[in-house]
């Protein structure tokens, strides 16, 4: 993992769509079904929007059918972090960039139980497709 990546919010949002800004340096979320990423066979990693860092794999997306890009796993496991979320009234798990702590989304036990058992649950705005990686 290469050094963690510190930015100023002027420096972030100069750098940044707004949509983009508010959903991964404000832990907001995106609309579900408005973003681009559809189950393919095209092989590629997914990148953060923020830091260019690899997150997923294309070849662990599935269609969870709750609207946002969803994977049974991380590209490695040190490549993002987890926290525990009580926001909107409820305990999720929090996933972020681990090299610079953008708000991707969550992460579920209601993922492929013929893989990991997990749903990393996306924001497709939070990340970029790398194809042919």
């Amino acid at each position: 993992m290469r050094s963690k990546i510190q930015k100023s919010d002027a420096e972030w949002q100069q750098q940044l769509t707004p949509e983009q800004y508010r959903v991964t340096r404000e832990k907001g979320t995106e609309p579900p079904f408005s973003g681009h990423y559809h189950v393919s066979d095209e092989h590629g990693i997914y990148h953060c929007v923020c830091c260019n860092a690899p997150l997923f794999e294309n070849e662990h997306k599935f269609d969870a059918g709750c609207g946002w890009p969803s994977f049974d796993r991380p590209f490695t496991p040190s490549c993002v972090a987890e926290q525990t979320d009580t926001s909107h009234g409820m305990q999720r798990t929090e996933v972020t960039c681990a090299r610079c702590d953008a708000h991707l989304g969550h992460v579920f036990p209601d993922g492929p139980q013929e893989t990991t058992g997990l749903r990393y649950c996306i924001n497709s705005v939070a990340i970029q497709f790398h194809a042919g990686e």
